[in-house]
């Protein structure tokens, strides 16, 4: 712990230090973790530790394919954070003709494990999808939920919740763990099979959309027995709502009428990074200031802050040992966005990838998640499908 002070009195000081050197500049950001209440904390944590920062909130901007378009057509950023593997792999590689990753090498580098692109980007937070379910009169009835693949709920006889539109980083990776039992190297249907994308139209037609954000309001609700949402704020959701909520889930460290599905593959994580971009307007004082602001979210003193107020799992060693006697069950669940695919050398992450812009391609031009069920399109007619057109963008009206 001495060690751990130690550290954290060098940091202050080297804040202070570059905070003065730029003292008049406000550091732009842009991210997709962005909620009004992220928003308005970072940016009075930012000033207390002698930052001004620049940060629109999801009413701006909303999702990661926003952030990242905004950040590249106003070419005013310094930081991003937030995202995915999937974005940050576009962003180091240099796939935006506007943006470039600055060479950058935190002091808590070695604390992330493998969570890093080494000298660019680095882990901030964990975060994984769940599938939820209610065990009480509402839900199961005390019956185990337990799937071999996250596609099984379509045949489980339940009702589920379902997000109603195909944009967006969690409906992404609710439709990443959809698909994982299904990819196929050979199909010309984006690397996914014909019965992949059978399976996930099941999900949505069948599926109940009422217009919440994501899966826990219904569930709570009761409206449905089964349901999605991301780990991040799930304990935090469900405590808010048991004081106001006519069926609340009840209990958060131990549940008591509501239990994680037990799914046999494991779920889909990612992580979250920060990254400095380079920006030929700014001095080389505020360029340091830049950097030093990004030591300071990522360190393990401010994501102790992050992780306590938003529910978040940092990346972090340090935080992780400071906040955590255990994993929590959340985060114990086995990830298979790191295993290999199969006739391929890349781990199924690094497949989501290669394949999504096929995959949003598909689902937008064969309307997949309409909000609405009277305007349910019909079944596609799988047999006769032109797959070589559908894994492209729809021409522009």
């Amino acid at each position: 712990m001495k060690k751990f002070v130690s550290l954290l009195i060098v940091l202050a000081l080297s804040l202070a230090m570059f905070s003065a050197l730029a003292e008049d500049y406000t550091i732009r950001i842009y991210s997709n973790s962005n909620s009004p209440e992220r928003v308005t904390w970072l940016v009075n944590a930012a000033k207390e530790a002698g930052f001004d920062i620049s940060l629109d909130d999801n009413s701006v901007i909303s999702g990661d394919t926003a952030a990242v378009q905004a950040a590249n057509e106003n070419k005013d950023g310094d930081i991003i954070f937030g995202l995915n593997e999937v974005r940050w792999s576009q962003l180091v590689n240099g796939t935006y003709e506007n943006l470039s990753v600055a060479d950058w090498t935190p002091s808590w580098a070695d604390k992330v494990g493998d969570y890093k692109y080494d000298g660019k980007a680095y882990g901030l937070v964990i975060q994984n999808i769940l599938m939820l379910y209610r065990n009480d009169e509402l839900g199961t009835n005390g019956e185990e939920i337990h799937f071999d693949h996250w596609a099984d709920i379509v045949n489980s006889g339940y009702k589920w919740y379902r997000q109603g539109k195909v944009g967006g980083t969690t409906n992404a990776n609710i439709n990443n763990a959809m698909l994982y039992a299904f990819t196929d190297p050979a199909s010309p249907a984006g690397g996914i099979s014909i019965g992949g994308w059978k399976t996930l139209w099941q999900y949505c037609a069948n599926g109940n959309f009422t217009g919440d954000s994501y899966g826990l309001d219904p569930l709570i609700r009761g409206d449905v027995q089964l349901s999605t949402f991301y780990s991040s704020s799930l304990y935090g959701n469900i405590e808010a709502a048991e004081e106001t909520a006519e069926n609340p889930l009840r209990g958060t460290l131990e549940p008591e009428n509501w239990a994680l599905a037990d799914i046999a593959d494991g779920t889909y994580y990612i992580a979250e990074y920060i990254g400095v971009l380079d920006n030929p307007n700014r001095t080389e004082a505020q360029t340091e200031a830049v950097k030093a602001f990004a030591d300071w979210f990522g360190s393990a003193e401010t994501q102790i802050e992050w992780s306590d107020e938003f529910d978040s799992y940092p990346c972090n060693e340090d935080a992780v040992a400071e906040l955590f006697d255990e994993v929590p069950a959340i985060y114990a669940i086995p990830n298979f966005s790191l295993n290999k695919v199969e006739g391929t050398d890349m781990t199924y992450a690094e497949y989501v990838g290669a394949h999504a812009a096929e995959w949003t391609n598909i689902m937008t031009n064969l309307g997949f998640y309409w909000a609405d069920n009277a305007d349910a399109p019909a079944e596609p007619d799988w047999d006769n499908l032109d797959w070589a057109t559908l894994t492209q963008a729809a021409p522009e009206a």
